[in-house]
């Protein structure tokens, strides 16, 4: 069974030209947070890609959660995006 995020990855990839792509754990940051809930995760998402550049900032970032929807409702509670 893939994890989240191989599973994250390899929905990015599949729908976006990227040339690379980092996805960061960081939900043990938040473990003292009133909010935390241990079967949601903190991710960042470190993407290059020069498709995703050629948008606003925004615009990126929602295609991108737009990719996600599904895992975002279920899985993520916090998701920072990084595009190169």
């Amino acid at each position: 069974m893939k994890s989240l995020i191989e599973t994250i990855k390899e929905k990015i990839r599949n729908n976006i030209q990227v040339s690379k792509i980092e996805i960061i754990d960081n939900t043990h940051i938040h473990k003292r947070h009133k909010s935390f809930n241990k079967s949601k995760l903190h991710l960042k998402i470190m993407i290059e890609s020069d498709f995703l550049k050629s948008f606003n900032k925004v615009d990126s970032h929602k295609k991108i959660i737009s990719l996600l929807k599904d895992e975002i409702k279920t899985k993520i509670h916090s998701l920072e995006i990084k595009i190169n």
